[in-house]
């Protein structure tokens, strides 16, 4: 009888090493990563028709390591005056979130408050790094394409319909910062 109990413990040591030795998220999503980060560089090294960087690589100062590109739609010389928020700020955006393959994943044009189209978000919040870093180099009024490789979105987590390891491309415009006024 002193034996069961041993036999009992081991059994259940096996079972826990058995489940931690399965496939892992990294091996289930080896392949969706791979595509998402050989398509992120590829447009880190995209240019426009003159040769010039379409994207502009933006660090973070409080993580060295962090990158996420960004593509004026706007002249920025006509916002260059306007407002700017700040780690800390309060923003009113409209967005459209979709992954790498264009797959639609969210929108505020589906949202009515804080205005038609608006959605409010506080910085840092529980915005992605990549969000934030994007938000500090805008203007009021400008519009942008940014793309946020998974290490600055949401990394190995699911979350909703993005997969984890998924590179994000936000179009948005930053309409104001609460709070403010511009000019």
């Amino acid at each position: 009888m002193k034996k069961f109990p041993i036999i009992l413990i081991l059994a259940a040591v096996v079972a826990l090493i058995a489940s931690c030795v399965g496939n892992s998220v990294e091996d289930e999503y080896k392949d969706w990563r791979q595509t998402n980060t050989e398509w992120f560089s590829m447009q880190v090294n995209r240019t426009d028709a003159s040769g010039k960087s379409y994207y502009k690589m933006l660090g973070a100062p409080w993580d060295p390591s962090a990158q996420t590109l960004i593509h004026w739609y706007n002249d920025t010389m006509l916002t260059r005056n306007n407002l700017k928020p700040l780690y800390t700020s309060t923003v009113d955006v409209k967005y459209r979130l979709r992954l790498y393959d264009g797959t639609a994943i969210d929108s505020s044009y589906t949202s009515m408050s804080p205005a038609d189209s608006v959605t409010r978000f506080v910085m840092p919040g529980t915005l992605i790094e990549g969000w934030v870093m994007a938000m500090m180099n805008m203007h009021v009024g400008d519009s942008c394409s940014v793309i946020v490789p998974y290490q600055q979105g949401y990394g190995s987590v699911t979350m909703g319909k993005v997969k984890p390891f998924s590179t994000l491309v936000f179009d948005i415009k930053l309409v104001s910062i609460y709070g403010y006024e511009t000019n």
